[in-house]
C-alpha cells in the first residue's frame, strides 16, 4: 500500500505545489456540526440525492424549493402521516420531479430515521446525532446501514448524501476506483464487501499517517490520479 507522504507529494506536484494542494483539499470536516442539524435537513438531503441519482442535478436543485414546500419542509412527523393517495397526488405535480417510486422513498426513509431514534437500544434523540457519532474508521458500515435500512440509499447515493450534510466520508468516484485497481488493492466489484473493506482499511491507514479527514484524503487520491493536472497561479 502506498504511504501517505508519497500520495501527497505526487498530488502536490500535479497541482502546482503544496500550498495550492492544501487549498484544493479544503477544510477538515467536523462531524460534531452534523449533530446540530435538524432531522428534517437530513431527510431533505437524503431525498435530494435520491432524486438527483440518474437525473440532471441542476434541474433537481432548481425544483428543490418546491419539494420543500410540498413535503412540509421534510418534517418527519408530517411526512410520516401522509396517506398513499396524498403521495400519489404530489408525485403527479409538475412542480417537482414526477417519479412516484422516488417520492415514496421520502416517507420510507423518514420511517428509517424515526425507528432508529425510538428503538429500544437507541443512544441518540435525533438521527443527526446518530449519524454524527458513527466512527470514521467504519464508514462502510454506515453506508451498509443506509442501504439496508433505507430505500435507494445504496451505491454512491448514500455516501454523497452524507457528504452533503457534512459527515466526513470518502467517496468512490471513478478516479478513486481507478487508483485502487491500479494499485491492486481491489480486483473485484467496487461494492463487494471485500473491496469496500480493503478501501476502508487503506483510508484508515492514511488517517493514521496524517491529520487529514476522510473527505480530504478522498480528494487527495483523486488529485493524485487520472487526467487532472491543474496548475493554479497566484498574483
Amino acid at each position: 500500500m502506498e504511504k501517505f507522504d508519497s500520495l501527497y507529494q505526487r498530488a502536490a506536484e500535479r497541482k502546482g505545489g503544496a500550498a495550492i494542494l492544501n487549498l484544493l483539499l479544503g477544510d477538515n470536516q467536523q462531524d460534531h456540526l452534523v449533530a446540530k442539524l435538524g432531522d428534517d435537513r437530513i431527510l431533505s438531503a437524503f431525498s435530494k440525492k435520491i432524486f438527483q441519482s440518474g437525473f440532471v442535478w441542476r434541474v433537481v436543485e432548481n425544483k428543490w424549493p418546491n419539494f420543500e414546500e410540498m413535503f412540509f419542509n421534510f418534517d418527519l412527523a408530517k411526512v410520516l402521516m401522509m396517506p398513499e393517495e396524498m403521495q400519489e397526488r404530489k408525485a403527479a405535480d409538475a412542480r417537482i420531479i414526477r417519479n412516484f417510486n422516488k417520492v415514496k422513498t421520502i416517507q420510507a426513509n423518514a420511517h428509517m430515521m424515526f425507528d432508529e431514534i425510538h428503538s429500544d437500544n437507541s443512544q441518540h434523540d435525533s438521527f443527526a446525532k446518530f449519524i454524527a457519532a458513527w466512527p470514521s474508521n467504519d464508514m462502510i458500515g454506515l453506508w451498509d446501514y443506509l442501504k439496508k435500512k433505507g430505500q435507494r440509499l445504496g451505491g454512491n447515493t448514500g455516501p454523497y448524501a452524507l457528504r452533503a450534510i457534512g459527515k466526513d466520508t470518502f467517496l468512490l468516484t471513478r478516479d478513486i476506483e481507478a487508483y485502487f485497481r491500479a494499485n491492486k488493492i481491489i480486483d473485484g466489484g467496487i461494492q463487494s464487501k471485500k473491496s469496500l473493506l480493503a478501501i476502508q482499511n487503506t483510508f484508515n491507514q492514511w488517517q493514521n499517517e496524517s491529520d487529514l479527514s476522510l473527505t480530504q484524503l478522498s480528494r487527495l487520491v483523486a488529485f493524485a490520479t487520472g487526467d487532472n493536472h491543474i496548475q493554479v497561479e497566484f498574483d
